[in-house]
């Protein structure tokens, strides 16, 4: 581990200190949000510039959508259980209710009823399967890490760490479609990033069917070809971020996508 690093706000930061503090999910999702990369925004740059100019001048907390929440949820109660019962809900099925936004203005941050039936669903089929809770015993749960990758700061935290493995918690609406869907949402991002950013070459799935709760588990680590894709990708929404936010003349407002029929 390097001793100090220079994130984006141009400053340097002791890095024992940064990954302690990582470890406080307002930290992690706010400040190094802000200061860092990390998979999600490498997204938001191969979507487009503008995309990821309007989610970092707009949004002040990473987890904002309903399948953010979701992940989040279920991540908890499997992975860190204790924590989850800590978490507010009130007994409401939807967020568009007075007593869902009084309780906001008391609390922050509270989850609905519905949302904590349907991660109690899906973490239940997960205790349910020994071959998966085999992979998560004994190793180390939503840890930190925070890296140089390609000249710049990335921030990740690994569901699963083992000292040989990285494993990462998904939930999807088809599992059957899963291989299709790890390429339209960027997990090689993720499954690179990680494996720089941790030091272990091996990077495996753990899925959980949203439908049917069918868990599907990477028996080997993903190929060398998934982590190259991640690496080409990263390289190119660097070239992306380089063009539009490191270079003072470009005009955002006039990026536009070229339409071809």
């Amino acid at each position: 581990i390097m001793k100090e690093i220079k994130l984006l706000d141009g400053k340097f930061y002791d890095t024992k200190e940064l990954l302690s503090k990582m470890l406080d999910d307002d930290f992690y999702y706010g400040f190094m949000h802000k200061f860092a990369f990390s998979s999600s925004s490498i997204k938001l740059l191969l979507e487009s510039p503008k995309t990821y100019h309007n989610v970092m001048t707009y949004s002040q907390n990473e987890k904002q959508s309903q399948a953010l929440r979701d992940g989040f949820l279920l991540h908890l109660l499997v992975l860190t259980p204790d924590y989850f019962h800590k978490q507010i809900f009130v007994d409401v099925q939807s967020k568009n209710t007075n007593k869902f936004r009084l309780a906001q203005e008391e609390h922050g941050e509270v989850y609905t009823i519905k949302e904590k039936e349907d991660a109690e669903r899906l973490a239940d089929a997960v205790f349910r399967n020994e071959p998966a809770m085999q992979i998560i015993k004994g190793a180390k749960v939503e840890f930190p890490g925070v890296g140089v990758v390609q000249g710049k700061p990335f921030r990740a935290k690994a569901d699963v760490l083992r000292d040989d493995c990285i494993i990462d918690l998904k939930t999807t609406s088809n599992i059957k479609q899963f291989e299709k869907a790890a390429n339209w949402y960027h997990y090689d991002v993720q499954a690179y990033l990680y494996t720089e950013i941790f030091g272990i070459k091996n990077f495996k799935f753990i899925v959980i069917d949203k439908k049917s709760c069918d868990i599907g588990i990477s028996t080997k680590p993903v190929s060398d070809d998934f982590i190259s894709s991640g690496r080409d990708k990263v390289r190119y929404a660097m070239r992306v971020y380089k063009d539009y936010f490191e270079t003072e003349e470009t005009d955002l407002d006039s990026y536009y996508i070229d339409i071809k029929l």
